[in-house]
């Protein structure tokens, strides 16, 4: 298969889709009716525009903006580290309250933590909502000058540590080009997705939207 062979405008993943080293991706993914959708990726690799692009077709939890309107509201001699646990709080009450009001759900998340996966996979389960995970492979270097071109830095401790869980979740899934683009099973390293679509830079840009059915 050559590169962007076999892949159409819109794709309603499942199973393992992996678009790294293509030339195009699909235009269009498209998900099912109360899906919650993932996506994952290094501070700095594009989540947040993914997220903006997308916004027009479920509702988006970002742990940006609670973090922002804690800013607001707390002195500013006071660090962030000091009322983090607060704002991790109110991220977790969003997100418990997204996946109970039902409709489309789109979450940004580093994806170095299984265990949140698995905690919204668990919580979208009972009420019978699938989970699906979009995962931006970009490397370090690109995130980073990701960082500099939005004028926002990630503290290099906490960039450290999402890089490192990154790396292992990445470790855990085939290596690019080794597989083809669709038809495989979820790895057990994301067993609690229904589906894990792998994008590189190039096909990133390519993803225009997503549509849920019914």
């Amino acid at each position: 298969m050559g590169a962007g062979d076999g892949i159409g405008r819109t794709a309603a993943p499942r199973g393992l889709v992996d678009l790294r080293g293509h030339e195009r991706g699909p235009e269009v993914l498209a998900y099912p009716a109360g899906a919650v959708v993932v996506v994952s990726g290094l501070p700095g690799s594009g989540k947040s525009t993914l997220l903006r692009r997308w916004s027009g077709a479920g509702r988006v939890v970002d742990p940006r903006d609670v973090h922002v309107a804690c800013e607001s509201v707390m002195p500013d001699f006071l660090p962030y580290a000091v009322y983090r646990p607060w704002a991790r709080a109110r991220h977790f009450r969003r997100l418990r309250a997204g996946v109970r009001a039902g409709g489309p759900l789109l979450v940004h998340d580093c994806g170095s933590r299984a265990w949140m996966r698995r905690w919204l996979s668990r919580t979208a389960g009972r009420r019978g909502r699938e989970l699906h995970l979009v995962l931006l492979d970009v490397g370090p270097a690109e995130a980073l000058a990701g960082q500099r071109a939005r004028g926002r830095r990630t503290r290099s401790q906490v960039f450290t540590r999402h890089h490192r869980g990154l790396s292992r979740l990445l470790s855990a899934l085939p290596a690019p080009g080794t597989t083809p683009h669709e038809g495989r099973p979820v790895p057990p390293a994301v067993a609690e997705a229904a589906s894990v679509v792998l994008l590189d830079r190039a096909t990133r840009e390519h993803v225009r939207t997503v549509t849920f059915g019914r």
